[in-house]
């Protein structure tokens, strides 16, 4: 079980297998947990790491999360970065893992060379999730499957993450708004997005949502591509596995 520091407090992270360091990202309420199924399909081409967001999983608790959560998650995997010495990592971030890793490759663009960036709202919070998030998150808990999510994630202190989780949700959403601090068109790294048409998190307020989301940011940042997957619920990383797993290689594999 492996440590590192940032701000004085320890977070966790494992690393299996060799070759390029690819990291996994953790969506919100989630942890590294979420990848278990994931680790084995890539370790024999790439050193894959994990990492628990503080707050999070093995990682030490916090008594709150910062409003600028994502963006203080992806200051937690610079650190790593730096502390490790590794440059043109791949990136894999689910949910909100992926706008932690859109904000790593931005703000240390020298340490990343790929990134994809799965099943995410875009460039801000959408007000049809961050309106009902408090009643959809507290419904959450009373359902027995999120209730064994929550668990197997974060162990019996699972309530302390989710509603920090969701009060960091709705104070960004009303005083931050942006997930990003740079411009879009600072991006260096080859960029991959996905999702799936049938996310429900999207899918009710447009069936072309991702799409019509994604193509915006690419334009601005200049360069990019995206897979949509037919089928499947919410991460799609996670709903589509097999098929992700193919893509995601043959991104990383190209020039």
């Amino acid at each position: 079980m492996s440590y590192f520091k940032f701000e004085n407090k320890n977070i966790f992270y494992n690393e299996v297998g060799e070759g390029t360091p690819l990291l996994l990202l953790h969506g919100n309420t989630a942890s590294s947990n979420m990848f278990n199924l994931i680790v084995d399909k890539y370790k024999n081409n790439y050193k894959v790491i994990l990492i628990d967001f503080l707050g999070h999983g093995q990682s030490d608790r916090l008594d709150e999360f910062p409003i600028d959560l994502w963006f203080y998650e992806a200051k937690q995997v610079i650190e790593f970065l730096k502390q490790k010495d590794y440059s043109k990592v791949y990136l894999i971030g689910s949910s909100g893992g992926a706008l932690v890793a859109i904000n790593v490759a931005l703000e240390a663009s020298e340490r990343v060379s790929k990134v994809i960036a799965d099943s995410f709202e875009g460039e801000c919070a959408l007000t049809e999730f961050t309106s009902t998030i408090k009643e959809d998150r507290d419904n959450s808990k009373k359902d027995i499957n999120t209730k064994m999510f929550y668990e197997y994630m974060h162990g019996n202190k699972w309530q302390q993450v989710v509603d920090n989780d969701t009060q960091a949700i709705i104070k960004h959403s009303q005083i931050i708004k942006d997930f990003f601090h740079r411009d879009l068109n600072e991006l260096k790294a080859k960029v991959l997005f996905t999702g799936s048409l049938e996310d429900e998190f999207v899918s009710f307020v447009s069936p072309t949502y991702f799409q019509e989301t994604y193509t915006r940011m690419i334009e601005k940042i200049g360069h990019g591509k995206i897979y949509l997957f037919q089928q499947g619920g919410h991460p799609a990383l996670l709903s589509n596995l097999d098929e992700f797993v193919e893509i995601s290689m043959r991104f990383f594999k190209s020039d």
